[in-house]
Protein backbone atom coordinates (compact mmCIF):
# COMPACT_ATOMS: atom_id res chain seq x y z
CA UNK A 1 0.00 0.00 0.00
CA UNK A 2 1.69 3.00 -1.42
CA UNK A 3 1.67 6.41 1.39
CA UNK A 4 -1.68 8.22 0.16
CA UNK A 5 -3.57 4.76 0.03
CA UNK A 6 -2.32 4.44 4.05
CA UNK A 7 -2.95 7.50 5.23
CA UNK A 8 -6.68 7.09 3.31
CA UNK A 9 -6.80 3.99 5.09
CA UNK A 10 -5.48 5.45 8.40
CA UNK A 11 -8.52 7.82 8.29
CA UNK A 12 -11.00 5.68 7.42
CA UNK A 13 -10.54 2.83 10.01
CA UNK A 14 -9.77 5.83 12.51
CA UNK A 15 -13.22 7.05 12.77
CA UNK A 16 -14.70 3.52 11.75
CA UNK A 17 -13.62 2.91 15.90
CA UNK A 18 -14.39 6.41 17.33
CA UNK A 19 -17.83 6.43 15.30
CA UNK A 20 -18.68 2.55 16.85
CA UNK A 21 -18.20 3.32 19.87
CA UNK A 22 -19.24 6.50 20.61
CA UNK A 23 -21.62 8.20 17.69
CA UNK A 24 -21.29 9.70 14.07
CA UNK A 25 -21.83 13.40 15.51
CA UNK A 26 -19.53 12.87 18.72
CA UNK A 27 -16.70 13.11 17.12
CA UNK A 28 -14.89 15.79 15.35
CA UNK A 29 -12.59 16.06 12.51
CA UNK A 30 -9.97 16.71 14.32
CA UNK A 31 -9.80 13.69 16.68
CA UNK A 32 -10.22 11.69 13.95
CA UNK A 33 -7.15 13.09 12.58
CA UNK A 34 -5.77 12.72 15.82
CA UNK A 35 -6.56 9.31 15.99
CA UNK A 36 -5.01 8.79 12.76
CA UNK A 37 -2.20 10.61 12.84
CA UNK A 38 -2.56 12.76 10.08
CA UNK A 39 -2.77 16.34 9.50
CA UNK A 40 -6.04 17.78 8.41
CA UNK A 41 -5.05 18.86 5.44
CA UNK A 42 -4.85 15.06 4.99
CA UNK A 43 -8.28 14.29 5.43
CA UNK A 44 -9.55 17.29 3.24
CA UNK A 45 -7.54 15.58 0.43
CA UNK A 46 -8.92 12.66 0.59
CA UNK A 47 -12.55 13.25 1.85
CA UNK A 48 -14.83 16.98 1.13
CA UNK A 49 -16.63 16.06 4.16
CA UNK A 50 -17.09 14.44 7.04
CA UNK A 51 -20.12 12.92 5.20
CA UNK A 52 -18.12 11.73 2.93
CA UNK A 53 -16.01 10.32 5.04
CA UNK A 54 -18.97 8.45 6.58
CA UNK A 55 -20.00 6.26 3.96
CA UNK A 56 -16.20 5.27 3.25
CA UNK A 57 -16.68 4.34 6.82
CA UNK A 58 -20.23 2.60 5.55
CA UNK A 59 -18.22 0.35 3.28
CA UNK A 60 -15.40 -0.60 4.83
CA UNK A 61 -18.04 -1.86 7.88
CA UNK A 62 -20.10 -3.52 4.99
CA UNK A 63 -16.73 -5.41 4.11
CA UNK A 64 -15.88 -6.38 7.53
CA UNK A 65 -19.24 -7.93 7.98
CA UNK A 66 -19.28 -9.54 5.16
CA UNK A 67 -16.09 -11.00 5.74
CA UNK A 68 -16.45 -11.86 9.45
CA UNK A 69 -20.05 -13.08 9.67
CA UNK A 70 -21.89 -12.95 6.63
CA UNK A 71 -19.22 -15.34 4.75
CA UNK A 72 -18.39 -17.33 7.70
CA UNK A 73 -22.51 -17.84 8.28
CA UNK A 74 -24.02 -19.11 5.15
CA UNK A 75 -21.33 -21.40 4.09
CA UNK A 76 -23.47 -24.06 2.77
CA UNK A 77 -21.41 -26.91 4.52
CA UNK A 78 -24.58 -27.45 6.86
CA UNK A 79 -28.27 -27.09 6.07
CA UNK A 80 -29.88 -24.09 5.25
CA UNK A 81 -31.65 -23.40 8.32
CA UNK A 82 -28.54 -24.61 10.18
CA UNK A 83 -26.85 -21.41 8.58
CA UNK A 84 -29.16 -18.77 10.06
CA UNK A 85 -28.68 -20.29 13.55
CA UNK A 86 -24.56 -20.11 12.62
CA UNK A 87 -25.26 -16.64 12.01
CA UNK A 88 -26.47 -15.85 15.35
CA UNK A 89 -24.13 -17.90 16.92
CA UNK A 90 -21.39 -15.71 14.78
CA UNK A 91 -22.78 -12.80 16.20
CA UNK A 92 -23.35 -14.07 19.69
CA UNK A 93 -19.35 -14.54 19.11
CA UNK A 94 -18.00 -11.45 18.04
CA UNK A 95 -20.11 -9.35 20.12
CA UNK A 96 -19.29 -11.54 23.40
CA UNK A 97 -15.21 -11.04 22.21
CA UNK A 98 -16.15 -6.84 22.39
CA UNK A 99 -18.11 -7.23 25.56
CA UNK A 100 -14.65 -8.91 26.89
CA UNK A 101 -12.14 -6.52 25.56
CA UNK A 102 -13.94 -3.25 26.07
CA UNK A 103 -16.67 -3.82 28.87
CA UNK A 104 -19.61 -2.37 26.42
CA UNK A 105 -21.75 -3.47 23.60
CA UNK A 106 -21.97 -1.32 20.69
CA UNK A 107 -24.48 -2.83 18.96
CA UNK A 108 -24.98 -2.98 15.14
CA UNK A 109 -22.74 0.05 13.51
CA UNK A 110 -25.30 0.55 10.34
CA UNK A 111 -28.06 0.24 12.83
CA UNK A 112 -25.93 2.84 14.94
CA UNK A 113 -26.26 5.21 11.50
CA UNK A 114 -29.39 4.59 10.64
CA UNK A 115 -31.06 5.43 14.25
CA UNK A 116 -28.49 8.45 14.77
CA UNK A 117 -28.69 9.98 11.00
CA UNK A 118 -31.63 8.79 8.49
CA UNK A 119 -33.70 11.65 9.53
CA UNK A 120 -30.55 14.15 9.00
CA UNK A 121 -28.60 12.99 6.08
CA UNK A 122 -30.27 11.36 3.05
CA UNK A 123 -27.04 9.66 1.46
CA UNK A 124 -26.28 8.19 4.46
CA UNK A 125 -29.84 7.37 5.16
CA UNK A 126 -29.62 5.39 1.67
CA UNK A 127 -26.34 3.90 2.32
CA UNK A 128 -27.48 2.26 5.05
CA UNK A 129 -30.89 1.32 3.61
CA UNK A 130 -28.92 -0.37 0.96
CA UNK A 131 -26.77 -2.48 3.43
CA UNK A 132 -29.56 -3.55 4.96
CA UNK A 133 -31.61 -4.69 2.13
CA UNK A 134 -28.03 -6.11 0.41
CA UNK A 135 -27.64 -7.94 3.96
CA UNK A 136 -31.02 -9.94 3.38
CA UNK A 137 -29.97 -11.86 0.66
CA UNK A 138 -27.81 -14.53 2.67
CA UNK A 139 -31.54 -15.12 4.38
CA UNK A 140 -33.52 -15.39 1.27
CA UNK A 141 -30.97 -17.73 -0.23
CA UNK A 142 -31.40 -19.98 3.15
CA UNK A 143 -35.06 -19.74 3.16
CA UNK A 144 -35.59 -20.30 -0.49
CA UNK A 145 -33.16 -23.50 -0.25
CA UNK A 146 -35.31 -24.63 2.69
CA UNK A 147 -38.87 -24.43 0.79
CA UNK A 148 -37.18 -26.37 -1.62
CA UNK A 149 -36.01 -29.17 0.55
CA UNK A 150 -39.17 -29.40 2.42
CA UNK A 151 -37.42 -28.05 5.72
CA UNK A 152 -40.29 -25.29 5.61
CA UNK A 153 -43.49 -24.91 3.86
CA UNK A 154 -43.78 -22.32 1.14
CA UNK A 155 -43.57 -18.87 2.41
CA UNK A 156 -42.68 -15.76 1.26
CA UNK A 157 -38.96 -15.89 1.87
CA UNK A 158 -38.23 -12.45 0.58
CA UNK A 159 -40.60 -11.21 3.51
CA UNK A 160 -39.37 -13.85 6.17
CA UNK A 161 -36.18 -12.71 5.30
CA UNK A 162 -37.01 -9.19 5.97
CA UNK A 163 -38.98 -9.98 9.31
CA UNK A 164 -35.54 -12.16 10.18
CA UNK A 165 -33.11 -9.53 9.55
CA UNK A 166 -35.08 -6.78 11.51
CA UNK A 167 -35.59 -9.08 14.39
CA UNK A 168 -31.65 -8.94 14.45
CA UNK A 169 -31.66 -5.02 14.41
CA UNK A 170 -34.08 -5.36 17.34
CA UNK A 171 -31.66 -7.68 18.98
CA UNK A 172 -28.50 -5.50 18.26
CA UNK A 173 -30.67 -2.49 20.03
CA UNK A 174 -31.66 -4.49 23.06
CA UNK A 175 -28.26 -5.91 23.67
CA UNK A 176 -26.69 -2.53 23.44
CA UNK A 177 -28.93 -1.03 25.58
CA UNK A 178 -28.87 -3.86 28.42
CA UNK A 179 -25.19 -3.83 27.54
CA UNK A 180 -25.48 -8.21 27.64
CA UNK A 181 -24.51 -10.25 24.38
CA UNK A 182 -26.08 -12.99 26.44
CA UNK A 183 -29.55 -11.12 24.82
CA UNK A 184 -28.12 -12.41 21.46
CA UNK A 185 -27.70 -16.20 22.16
CA UNK A 186 -30.92 -16.22 23.87
CA UNK A 187 -33.33 -14.27 21.52
CA UNK A 188 -31.18 -15.52 18.30
CA UNK A 189 -32.60 -19.11 19.43
CA UNK A 190 -36.22 -18.19 18.49
CA UNK A 191 -35.32 -16.27 15.32
CA UNK A 192 -37.03 -19.70 12.84
CA UNK A 193 -40.26 -19.35 14.35
CA UNK A 194 -40.63 -16.01 12.20
CA UNK A 195 -40.25 -18.32 9.32
CA UNK A 196 -43.14 -20.91 10.72
CA UNK A 197 -46.51 -20.26 9.56
CA UNK A 198 -48.77 -18.79 12.75
CA UNK A 199 -51.15 -21.56 11.53
CA UNK A 200 -48.44 -24.20 11.70
CA UNK A 201 -46.70 -22.65 15.46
Amino acid sequence: MDAANDTRQRIITAAQELIYTRSYNEVGVQEICDHANVKKGSFYHFFPSKRDLALAVLDQSQAFMHETIIKKSFLDDIPPLARIERFFTTIYEFHKQVKENTGRIFGCPFGNFGCEMSTQDEDIRSKVDNILSTSEKPFVKALTEAVERGDLPAIDTAATARAIFAYVEGIMLYAKTCNDPELIRELGKRALQLAVPVNMQ
